[in-house]
């Protein structure tokens, strides 16, 4: 194996062993900021789906999304969100094509302080598990 070849293949040993202990640690990219009051965070499920979830204020609510992209057509995934541990959806989601995702928009009551809006998608197929979560300042 050539050493460019073998410098490749410990790169991605290691960027996969990174990516698993920040899947089993259920961290995602740290929530970032956009100018009109968004936030939002994304990361890798537990196999090989990837999700962003996403909360921005709209006329006193907060509108949110939930999306999970596996890249297949056709899955199956149960999935819950919640605002500050209140369950505000519960429901089975179908991947979609063209991008084999499912996105979930909801318009949620803005709580009292900052919100802490979780998310989580299990695809009872295969175990894989993708989960979210993000504060929403007040």
């Amino acid at each position: 194996m050539s050493q460019t070849r073998a410098h490749r293949a410990t790169t991605r040993r290691a960027t996969t062993a990174a990516a698993a202990i920040v899947v089993a640690l259920g961290i995602g990219m740290p929530a970032a900021s956009a100018g009109d009051g968004e936030v939002r965070t994304s990361g890798a499920c537990s196999r090989t789906a990837d999700w962003k979830l996403k909360a921005k204020p709209d006329n006193g609510r907060i509108e949110m999304e939930f999306e999970v992209d596996a890249n297949r057509v056709g899955q199956t995934w149960n999935v819950e969100i919640r605002d500050n541990g209140i369950l505000v959806h519960s429901g089975t989601h179908r991947t979609v094509a063209p991008s084999g995702s499912f996105s979930i928009t909801k318009r949620i009551a803005n709580r009292a302080g900052s919100d802490v809006l979780t998310a989580r998608a299990v695809r009872p197929a295969t175990g894989e598990v993708c989960s979210g979560r993000l504060t929403f300042p007040g």
